[in-house]
Parts: structure tokens; C-alpha cells; sequence
């Protein structure tokens, strides 16, 4: 069988990106059982409750919902277990000292294969007030008015 090349993703956390202001985002390998893998690669999981807890020197993943595998057994995982983080000293150390300070979290953005191995994409975050996600959002749509207008315009000089 050929190795898998490239990033597949598997599930994003949408709803992460309106609630926090991202600071700073790492990749971090996961330990996985066999049934999670083969269930992750039928394209199944869920990111929206996730959060990573730093427990000594260990990150671990929560609140991930992974459904069980379909032609799975008795050897079957449980969907929302625990998942330990595989990520460098350096980075849990960097981790660990923001996420002490008052106002940060760390939260999962992504969920992926890359080169035919399990990825979460972690951020350390800031949550947003009601104030700073209207303002996101108003962002956004004038963004969005603008590239309309500039593309209007664009097929008007061509026609």
C-alpha cells in the first residue's frame, strides 16, 4: 500500500475561531488506539467542547468526540476519552506558563492526517467579549461587500 502523502482534514473547530482571539497555534502528534484511527479515517469526529489540560509534564486532550467504530468489537474505544498530546518539552513548557495567566486557554483548531499520521492543531487562546465578535463579524461582512463590489467592477471592464 502507498504512504499517504499531504494534510487530510478530518474536523475544524469553527466555533473556537469566534470565541478566542488566537495568539499562537502548535501541531501536536496524538496517541490513538486502533479502532480511533480506523473511525478518524471514515472522516468522523467532533472538536466543538474540546480543550487541552496540562497535567505535569503531559498535554492531554479532552471532550474530543470520536465515535466508535462501526466494525469495531469488543476491543471498541470509548468516544470521549481522554487522548494524550504528543508535543516537545519546549512547547509544553511555553504552554504551561501562559496558560497559568489569567484570561488564557488552550484550545484544538484542527483535527488532520498528515503524511498518514494523526494531528490536532492546538492554539494557545483569549476569549473574545460580546463586543469583540460583533466587530468580527462586521469585519468580516464588509470584507465580504467589498470583494463583491471590486469583482462587479471587474466584470464590468471586461464586458
Amino acid at each position: 500500500m502507498a504512504k499517504e502523502k499531504g494534510r487530510k482534514l478530518i474536523a475544524q473547530n469553527k466555533k473556537a475561531r469566534h470565541d478566542y482571539h488566537i495568539l499562537d497555534t502548535y501541531e501536536a502528534g496524538l496517541v490513538l488506539t486502533g479502532t480511533e484511527v480506523k473511525s478518524l479515517r471514515q472522516g468522523r469526529a467532533s472538536l466543538a467542547d474540546g480543550f487541552i489540560q496540562l497535567d505535569g509534564n503531559e498535554a492531554w486532550l479532552y471532550n474530543v468526540h470520536v465515535p466508535e467504530y462501526s466494525q469495531g468489537t469488543w476491543t471498541n474505544h470509548s468516544a470521549r476519552r481522554k487522548r494524550k498530546l504528543l508535543l516537545h518539552r519546549v512547547e509544553i513548557d511555553k504552554l504551561e506558563a501562559k496558560s497559568g495567566e489569567s484570561g488564557f486557554t488552550i484550545v484544538p483548531l484542527a483535527l488532520y492526517f498528515k503524511d498518514g499520521r494523526a494531528k490536532v492543531e492546538i492554539a494557545l487562546a483569549r476569549g473574545k467579549k460580546e463586543y469583540d465578535k460583533r466587530q468580527t463579524l462586521r469585519e468580516k461582512q464588509d470584507r465580504r461587500e467589498t470583494e463583491r463590489a471590486m469583482s462587479a467592477v471587474r466584470r464590468r471592464q471586461r464586458a
